[in-house]
This record gives structure tokens, sequence and C-alpha cells, in this order.
């Protein structure tokens, strides 16, 4: 039987608040061959983990990240939003798909690939986001591992694959078949989908043959594979999404628009 890697989207944001260290150590201790993360810069160039632009969503505070330094960041939100050193640190051996949300700037993206070469992580830290910013990742480091995320069924052209290079091509879960699958073999590269929330979505996209499947609920992934599906040997892993006592959806993003369903309050736009 196929063997399918599982990505806990942003950590398990059912049993803690998305991107934090708690998020992340209980996604690796329910499974998850690898954690998903969303990396910012602060003011003073810190690369931290937070999705959104702004602290609103999940702090209750209508302020930019990159209006704040990492320690005005820190004391905003009590320590809760981690750097991505302490990230890597936290998360052991395990590995870490670091998607860059926005439009990162060259300089932005070559920070964060600078970071993961300073903690020694870049064997297993592999890069997620669109075309933009995997240039730039490809530029900062002609040896890392590249998911690209693609929003379209057309498919990307041959000048980008051979400017990018990726090991992965990254869809939203609902655009994906057999035959996408089969197209992504035969040209050479792993798939990789986000994100399905429910264990009938899982099983359709497993049905599919699908390479990789990131999820909001690592726990029934895991579960779900465990009753028929192994875990990835390659690279085995060392409610609501909590947000204090009031949950809060994840916004999604890849690896995470499309979300099956997303649970908490708010909305919850693709980005």
């Amino acid at each position: 039987m196929r063997n399918v890697t599982a990505v806990a989207h942003r950590g398990a944001p059912y049993h803690a608040r998305e991107n934090t260290l708690p998020s992340l150590r209980t996604a690796l201790e329910l499974g998850a061959d690898a954690v998903e993360i969303d990396v910012r810069l602060t003011r003073d160039g810190v690369p931290v983990l937070l999705h959104d632009e702004t602290l609103k969503r999940l702090w209750e505070l209508d302020r930019p990240v990159t209006g704040l330094t990492a320690a005005e960041l820190d004391e905003a939100t009590a320590g809760e939003v981690p750097t991505l050193a302490a990230a890597l640190a936290a998360t052991g051996d395990g590995r870490v798909m670091l998607d860059l949300p926005g439009s990162p700037g060259v300089r932005a993206v070559r920070r964060v690939v600078d970071v993961v070469r300073d903690c020694g992580a870049e064997d297993r830290v592999y890069y997620c986001a669109g075309a933009a910013a995997m240039l730039a990742v490809r530029a900062a480091d002609p040896a890392a591992e590249i998911a690209l995320t693609w929003t379209t069924l057309a498919p990307p052209r041959p000048a980008l694959l051979d400017a990018v290079r990726p090991r992965w091509l990254n869809y939203r879960f609902g655009l994906v078949d057999r035959d996408l699958v089969a197209r992504v073999h035969r040209d050479g590269f792993l798939l990789a989908v986000w994100t399905p929330d429910t264990v009938r979505a899982m099983r359709r996209v497993l049905a599919a043959g699908v390479d990789s499947v990131t999820t909001n609920r690592i726990d029934a992934l895991c579960a779900l594979r465990r009753r028929g599906q192994p875990r990835d040997p390659a690279h085995p892993a060392g409610g609501a999404p909590a947000r204090a006592a009031v949950p809060s959806r994840p916004q999604n993003g890849p690896g995470g628009a499309g979300a099956s369903r997303a649970p908490g309050r708010g909305t919850s736009p693709k980005g």
C-alpha cells in the first residue's frame, strides 16, 4: 500500500491555538509526519509564526506584524507567537513545511532561508507558496525542497518548473482527481493537497493517489491512515482551533485555502 505524508496545518488547531509551540508539539504527538507553519517578518526583520497580516483574528489586536518589533510582538501576545528559530527547535527532528503567506519580497525570503540555515534545519524544512516566493527561495537556496502551490488545473509552464525545480505541486484538495494525480506523477512530481478536514474528503483524495495531505484535523487523518494507509517511513516525526478559551477559525491559505470544514468564529477568506 502507498505511503502518504500527513501534514498538520499550522499544528493542531483543534487542540491548541494555530502556529504556536503547543500546537506544533501536539501535532507531532498525534502522529504528523510534518507540521505546516506560516512565517512573516516583524518590523525588525525577525521571522515569526503568523498566518494573518495582523493580530486581529487571533489576538483581537488590529496591528500589523510588520509594524511591531519582535519584542513588541512578544509583549502583545504574552510570548505566544514564536519565532521561526523557536519553532524549529521545538519540532526537534520533525519535518516542517514552511509557508510564506502574502507577497514576501526577495530580502524577506532570504532572511527566512538564512534562519533555517542558521538553525541547521535545511534537510527537514521544505517551502510552499506561489511562484514568486518559490523563485526567491530557489535563488536563496539552490538545494531547497519546494512544494509549488498551484491553484488552477492548467499545468505550470515548463519554464517556471525549470526555474523553481519543485519536488511537489501543491493543490487545493477540491481540484484533485485521479486524472490530475496521474498527470503530475507522469510529469515527475509528487502531489500534495490542502486542506481536507472531513473524513469523506480525506478518503477521496487518498483514493485519488495523492502523496501528501495537509489538514487541520491531523488526528482524523492519522486515524484514517492507521486503518488502511501506512505512515511515511522516509520522514517519521519524532474540537475547535484554540484561541485562549475562545475558538477561532483558521484562515485558509496554501496549504490551507479551501478547507472542507473550518470551525470557529469569523470568516475564512483565501490567503
